[in-house]
């Protein structure tokens, strides 16, 4: 079984910057691609990035978003840059035991909990 606890979320001014963490417990970190997703009041839960080797990205947030993982720290960070008010939405952290990466919430077996992102114009 895998945890994921995700932080970091807040209220920020259009423009700004938020750095959101996952801390994960269970399994083998290295064994997972781990993916951050964000579903919006209405709307349908988003692919935003993925990482296990190389990096993935949503065309809305490349060149803004920057995902990372330390494998010492049993985490994976989503640093969000030059944000917008489209950007508001609640934040999760997914695990997917895989070598492949996916972008469909439903190719990932493990979730966290959602950290609220606000973005005020």
């Amino acid at each position: 079984q895998v945890q994921l606890v995700e932080s970091g979320g807040g209220l920020v001014q259009a423009g700004g910057s938020l750095r959101l963490s996952c801390a994960v417990s269970g399994r083998t970190f290295s064994s997972y691609v781990m993916g951050w997703f964000r579903q919006a009041p209405g709307k349908e839960r988003e692919f935003v990035a993925a990482i296990r080797r190389s990096t993935h990205y949503a065309d809305s947030v490349k060149g803004r978003f920057t995902i990372s993982r330390d494998s010492s720290q049993n985490t994976v960070y989503l640093q969000m840059s030059s944000l917008k008010p489209e950007d508001a939405a609640v934040y999760y952290c997914a695990a997917r035991y895989s070598v492949s990466v996916a972008y469909s919430p439903s190719a990932y077996d493990y979730w966290g909990q959602g950290t609220q992102v606000t973005v005020s114009s």
